[in-house]
């Protein structure tokens, strides 16, 4: 039942946000939350909140019913409420510039509680001092708070401009389904289990990725979805068991089509929240990425890129950087200005941070501020080889230069480890957002615990020089490329292998069997016998694309319901047990 002084319900005339000084002397019905109740004594203030903002309520103790005037002395944060009254103009030394309706109030003259509200077990408000597994537990107070209903607008915005972007390029909105077919992605699949086809199972898909090569031979030439995927796997800030990819194919298209196609859909849609896609956006090849940045998804927004001194040291007496080239390796280098002056513990433990990366240890040379070289392996080497090696780098007084000995892909992936640890540590400010294609990644790379060859976007991508396949796999390259955005992969594909002669042959070079490929795929193999288009695709990381656009730190930050790092709901206390019935219907009970 609502509290109020005049039962007579009032529709809504306006959100609390868009209430302003164009408003005053007009009579306005708004709907929300408390946020904030003030008693001054005479006069009482109360910030409502809904979608749009605040606005500030205003009662006074002379000029207002007395009823209403208590009712107003009850309020509490969090009571949903309803309020008519005046828009009037705050006096001058009372306007909150801060605040959008910050010019005027409305001053109350009929009031409803629609329902009251527990204490919240957290203030529900921005910069809010709680842990995120209890904002978690309470999302749906979490989701109160102005910046995630910013967050939740934000991602609105992007994907409905994207989805109108998407529909004026002649691409068909098409849904794929949820319960599938196990199959071998990279990552492990969720299991559903049949009750209609006693130990049968469904898989949910990590990606569409089958089913839209699948449209593509069905002649749909264009096809996107905003799809739902799946993942068991490890979590991080900004990987989720359940996410979401825009996800499109085209027919008859290389690689320069697809990747000019999904600039001018992604244009409108950063535009929609405020960023800019440049007319042109850099491609970079994957090796001139890693031997350049350490990374083949770099963050271009500061420099200290590595340097490759690998014929500097190429006959050098130590051995750790002569031994490594002589058996084909490189010696990856990069220049931390100002960090020459750190102590000497703190420049050690930078080798933990290369040993990570699979690097076998870290060699330093500190030039201090007096001109002196600290170095404990300076003694194994010829001046002129050090003085190379700093000239090389540009290294001057207050600098701190590291190396790395490995092979050419771990010794470019610790510097590059290195030298994001370094931009932190320095505190180097990675201002705006900057965008890049990374293109040509190998086809293939070698799995040491697996002892075998792994695709490394995945299966179905059209290899590029297959012939060296047999001279040696790791030379063979593939029609693929990533979209970078501010060092993190916001999304990435390629070309798509269209022959089932080919896709065989790549499945045979995976270490699949003959049988075991057919008895995976061989819906996909039967496919490509009937005439299937040449085809490419890209996949769009939606919820990490929307975290960059909002400036937050994690993805659960633009979703409404994520789940925690060890893949629990909180809120719902999923995933559960069930009960020993559900579990008999499956054929799944002991």
């Amino acid at each position: 039942m609502c509290e109020n002084v005049n039962a007579d319900f009032t529709k809504r005339t306006h959100k609390c946000g868009d209430v302003d000084a164009s408003l005053i002397g007009q009579e306005v019905v708004v709907y929300g939350w408390i946020a904030k109740q003030r008693d001054l004594g005479g006069r009482i203030f109360a910030d409502l909140r809904d979608r749009s903002g605040l606005l500030q309520l205003a009662f006074d103790a002379e000029k207002t019913a007395p009823d209403l005037y208590h009712l107003a002395e009850t309020l509490r944060s969090e009571w949903c409420i309803c309020a008519r009254g005046t828009v009037l103009a705050r006096p001058g030394d009372m306007v909150n510039r801060d605040m959008k309706t910050g010019e005027v109030e409305v001053f109350v003259e009929d009031l409803y509680v629609l329902n009251k509200s527990e204490l919240p077990p957290f203030h529900i408000e921005d910069g809010v001092d709680a842990s995120e597994d209890l904002r978690l537990t309470w999302r749906y107070l979490d989701l109160r708070r102005p910046k995630m209903q910013a967050n939740l607008a934000l991602r609105d915005s992007f994907v409905f401009a994207l989805r109108e972007a998407l529909h004026k390029s002649g691409f068909l909105d098409i849904e794929t389904p949820i319960l599938g077919k196990s199959t071998p992605e990279g990552a492990r699949d969720f299991l559903v289990p049949s009750r209609l086809q006693r130990g049968e199972w469904y898989a949910l898909p990590q990606s569409p990725q089958l089913f839209k090569e699948l449209l593509m031979v069905a002649g749909c030439d264009r096809y996107y979805q905003i799809a739902r995927c799946f993942r068991d796997e490890d979590l991080r800030a900004d990987r989720q068991p359940e996410f979401t990819q825009v996800d499109l194919e085209m027919s008859f298209v290389d690689a320069d089509e697809v990747m000019s196609c999904v600039e001018r859909v992604l244009r409108p849609a950063f535009a929609s929240v405020g960023v800019t896609l440049p007319d042109e956006v850099e491609h970079m090849s994957y090796w001139d990425a890693m031997d350049t940045y350490g990374s083949d998804k770099p963050d271009t927004r500061f420099a200290m890129h590595l340097h490759d001194v690998t014929e500097l040291v190429a006959k050098s007496p130590f051995k750790v950087f002569s031994e490594t080239v002589a058996q084909g390796g490189v010696v990856r280098a990069v220049c931390a200005k100002g960090a020459g002056v750190w102590g000497r513990s703190k420049i050690d433990k930078l080798a933990e941070v290369a040993k990570a990366y699979g690097a076998k240890g870290l060699v330093w040379f500190a030039r201090k501020e007096d001109g002196s070289l600290q170095s404990p392996s300076a003694k194994f080497m010829e001046p002129s080889e050090v003085d190379a090696v700093l000239h090389a780098c540009a290294a001057e007084k207050g600098d701190l230069v590291l190396l790395v000995a490995d092979t050419r892909l771990i010794a470019d992936t610790a510097a590059g480890a290195l030298r994001l640890h370094l931009a932190d540590e320095l505190g180097i400010e990675r201002r705006g957002h900057s965008f890049l294609w990374v293109v040509n990644f190998p086809m293939f790379e070698y799995d040491a615990e697996a002892g075998r060859y792994v695709a490394q976007h995945h299966p179905f991508t059209l290899p590029r020089d297959w012939e060296k396949f047999a001279e040696d796999p790791l030379l063979v390259g593939s029609y693929t490329y990533d979209f970078v955005m501010d060092g993190c992969e916001a999304g990435g594909g390629g070309l798509r292998i269209h022959t089932a002669d080919l896709q065989l042959e790549v499945l045979r070079a995976l270490g699949f069997s003959e049988k075991d490929a057919r008895e995976q795929f061989g819906f996909l193999l039967t496919a490509l016998s009937f005439g299937a288009p040449p085809m490419g695709g890209f996949a769009l990381g939606l919820d990490r694309v929307c975290m960059l656009c909002a400036g937050a730190d994690s993805i659960r930050d633009v979703m409404a319901f994520p789940k925690t790092t060890s893949g629990s709901d909180l809120m719902m206390d999923a995933p559960a047990q069930v009960s020993e019935a559900q579990l008999g219907e499956l054929g799944l009970s002991e």
